[in-house]
């Protein structure tokens, strides 16, 4: 019999199943104390959560705007552009959130159900099929800078996406990710990539590249555009379709971005204002962003106007642009070279900054030390004649003389010789002060003092120098310093003046009445050119109501260019660049309180004619002397060939009116020109002789045939 009251024995597959569950809780209990022991062990090892704010990237030079003009690599030479969610177009966050982490508003770091569907697919697959991070995660995993290998990664990196969501904000997690995402090669950030791929900022995106810049970070090498463009719009349109399968896109606008062709090349990054850019960062080495003074627009306006003329001219010629803002004195252009990388012009050098000699466009502030003196008046008198400063014996640079012309005229004419004049009366010294008040500094030779020939360019000074000087004559005569961005602010300072306004507004009357270059129109502005000794240096300098612009061109190794002069060179570029000021032309301003209109014959009897302070001095070292023919030289007029060729006679200094002799017999009209033309019978040696109105004679001997 079978005895009902007694329990029947387990059987196997019970047993089993007990150990089994014991087993499972063993190991389980085991398990969580190890696991608590891992997690403790990774979390001690994770390395610290970066700041946003502080996060090593590119320094981006900016302009006054904001726009960026030149960024630089990252020490370890990656493009990595500061930026923020702020800064980029909200459709393209819309859409990578949509694509990569539908949750991230509502989870903690881990999109648990994306794990378990990873882990299901890894265990079907026996691969992986899809990881499963979110984006917090994927930041994680760029923090580190180590791809999810195996579980134990993948572990790791939760831990780390755990710690960032309790320590950061999700607007910050996004700016990191926005900042640290790869798009190949050494592009790290949304930034750098739409200035490579696209050539803009993220401000504004097609569809299609937003789409295009959710897909690159998955692997960022294998879709690289560059490099393989079906692969990136493959990788693109994959994005769009998941995008319209999850409602997050209309149909139709995956179909138009589909359409839109995906970039096959990177571009360059900008390189506007090259070399103050590389001057800023020099000068701030921690800085993440600097922002100059320049305007992006002009900046790329005259880069492109110096690069083009500088073609025309020579390829080893440079030329150098700089525009500044009167009132403010802020630098709104600075063109060091003609080209960043040209080798045959030395593109590297800053001929901004470079000292050359500035020719004659030191003249206008000459004339307006003498308009302050009150020794002379624009409709004043002066002598164009031959004249010598003891061994100084200045010329005209087309070797003419004018005779007696006003100081209006020899200003806008650019006669040497009454400039020196007239410097000789105002003093060197007082010139080279007034410089240095302008924030200009003049270089003379070592241990020498201020001569004369500092006022036809014997003097060593900057573009960026003569900008400031023609800025204070522009504004009234009070000096501006001129700021970049470079360095703190200049603080506001109470200066002595470089001219009194009335002296500033005669010089800038008087340079608006320069004739201008072929491109350009009468009065518009108020210009001066320069041409230094030997062809080397070619300047223009000049202003309207509210900015300044100086041009320089030459070779920046200072060898001559045969034919360049100021007029022809340097002065169409001005006029051109002030073509590209858009909005800030204005006029000249008006003339100031004190300002004497009248003819000569209206001034008062002082100031009718200009009249050294030592006339006497400058007379007694002014004895005439025949320049031309010198002293025992052959002259060939073609008389032995039958030929009867005039010879033209030409003296310098001496006071006229002038009487000319040949051979003891005078030729000519007493009166006060300083050449005159004879007839020679025939081939032979001929004695030349002239006096002036006060006796004083020269004389030379020449063989003419």
């Amino acid at each position: 019999m079978t005895d009902t009251g007694k329990s029947k024995p387990p059987k196997r597959w019970t047993r089993w199943l007990t150990l089994a569950g014991f087993g499972f809780f063993v190991a389980a209990c085991a398990g969580a104390i190890q696991l608590n022991s891992t997690l403790s062990g990774i979390a001690e090892t994770l390395p610290p959560t970066p700041d946003v704010a502080t996060l090593p990237v590119s320094v981006a030079v900016t302009d006054r705007n904001g726009m960026l003009l030149r960024p630089f690599t990252t020490g370890d030479g990656r493009w990595r552009l500061p930026v923020s969610r702020a800064e980029v177009d909200p459709r393209f966050l819309q859409m990578l959130i949509a694509y990569e982490d539908r949750g991230f508003a509502e989870h903690n770091g881990i999109a648990w159900s994306s794990m378990l569907r990873a882990a299901g697919q890894f265990v079907m697959a026996g691969r992986v099929v899809s990881g499963g991070s979110t984006l917090t995660m994927q930041v994680a995993r760029l923090i580190e800078g180590e791809p999810t290998r195996d579980i134990w990664g993948k572990l790791r990196q939760m831990v780390h996406a755990d710690r960032l969501e309790h320590e950061l904000s999700k607007d910050e997690i996004i700016d990191l990710y926005l900042t640290l995402a790869p798009y190949g090669g050494n592009i790290e950030g949304i930034r750098a990539a739409t200035l490579a791929y696209f050539g803009k900022e993220p401000g504004r995106l097609t569809i299609a590249e937003a789409a295009l810049l959710v897909a690159l970070p998955q692997s960022p090498e294998a879709r690289r555009p560059d490099r393989d463009p079906v692969a990136a719009k493959r990788s693109r349109d994959m994005v769009l379709d998941r995008l319209v399968a999850t409602g997050a896109l209309p149909p139709e606008d995956a179909l138009v971005a589909k359409r839109e062709p995906v970039p096959t090349a990177r571009r360059e990054f900008p390189m506007l204002a090259a070399h103050m850019a590389a001057q800023a960062v020099r000068a701030q080495p921690t800085a993440r962003a600097i922002e100059l003074t320049v305007d992006k627009r002009l900046q790329d306006a005259l880069e492109h106007l110096a690069a083009g003329r500088a073609r025309l001219i020579d390829p080893k010629v440079s030329v150098a642009i700089v525009a500044a803002d009167i009132a403010s004195g802020e630098v709104l252009a600075s063109v060091g070279s003609a080209g960043l990388f040209s080798t045959q012009s030395a593109g590297f050098v800053d001929m901004t900054n470079a000292i050359r000699s500035p020719g004659s466009t030191l003249k206008p502030l000459i004339y307006g030390l003498a308009f302050e003196l009150g020794l002379a008046h624009p409709e004043s008198l002066i002598e164009d004649r031959p004249t010598a400063f003891g061994a100084y014996l200045p010329v005209n640079f087309d070797g003419f003389n004018r005779g007696t012309v006003t100081i209006h005229d020899a200003l806008t004419e650019s006669l040497n010789i009454p400039a020196v004049v007239v410097l000789d009366a105002v003093g060197p010294a007082r010139l080279v002060s007034r410089l240095r008040r302008a924030h200009a500094d003049p270089r003379l030779p070592i241990n020498t003092a201020p001569s004369l020939a500092v006022g036809l360019g014997g003097v060593g000074i900057t573009l960026r120098d003569l900008v400031s000087v023609y800025a204070a004559i522009g504004n009234g005569g009070k000096p501006i310093r001129l700021y970049d961005g470079i360095g703190p602010a200049p603080k506001a300072e109470i200066a002595a003046p470089v001219l009194d306004p009335v002296s500033a507004w005669y010089v800038s009357d008087i340079l608006a009445d320069v004739p201008p270059p072929l491109n350009g129109s009468p009065g518009r502005i108020a210009y001066k050119t320069g041409t230094s000794y030997g062809y080397r240096d070619g300047w223009a300098i000049g202003f309207d109501g509210k900015t300044v612009i100086g041009v320089w061109v030459g070779r920046p190794d200072g060898a001559p260019v045969p034919g360049l002069a100021g007029i022809t060179g340097a002065a169409p570029i001005l006029f051109e660049a002030f073509d590209r000021l858009g909005n800030r032309k204005a006029p000249l301003p008006r003339a100031p309180q004190g300002v004497l209109f009248a003819s000569n014959s209206e001034l008062p009897t002082p100031l009718r004619r200009f009249r050294h302070p030592d006339n006497d001095m400058v007379a007694r070292v002014a004895a005439p002397e025949i320049a031309f023919p010198a002293n025992g030289v052959d002259v060939d007029l073609g008389l032995t060939a039958g030929d009867i060729s005039p010879l033209m006679v030409k003296v310098r200094n001496g006071v006229p009116p002038f009487i000319f002799f040949a051979n003891g017999a005078p030729f000519g009209r007493p009166e006060f020109a300083r050449q005159s033309l004879w007839e020679p019978d025939g081939p032979g040696f001929v004695t030349l002789s002239v006096v002036d109105a006060e006796g004083r004679a020269d004389t030379v001997t020449v063989f003419l045939n």
